[in-house]
């Protein structure tokens, strides 16, 4: 699965590379270049961000399931407590 950006998060990531390069490199990177980088990027480094995200959610998420016991329960057999309370 390729992972795609949106045409304006694209750009916005292209023009933050040549800015990054500008800043500390001894060469300017220019828009074609800054593009090709950002691709490299996305297919080879992309898919070990995008699978710890997955991960990550999938450890929340499992959290999450095993609370839920916690959130819904209902104490079984509740009608005679009500009778069985002293009277004031």
């Amino acid at each position: 699965m390729a992972i795609e950006l949106s045409k304006q998060d694209r750009q916005q990531a292209i023009e933050s590379l040549m800015r990054y390069a500008a800043e500390h490199f001894d060469e300017r990177m220019g828009n074609v270049g800054a593009g090709a980088l950002l691709g490299f990027f996305l297919e080879e480094i992309g898919p070990l961000v995008y699978n710890q995200a997955v991960a990550d959610v999938q450890e929340r998420l499992l959290a999450r399931v095993q609370e839920v016991d916690l959130e819904v329960h209902h104490d079984a057999f509740q009608y005679w407590r009500k009778f069985d309370r002293p009277h004031r």
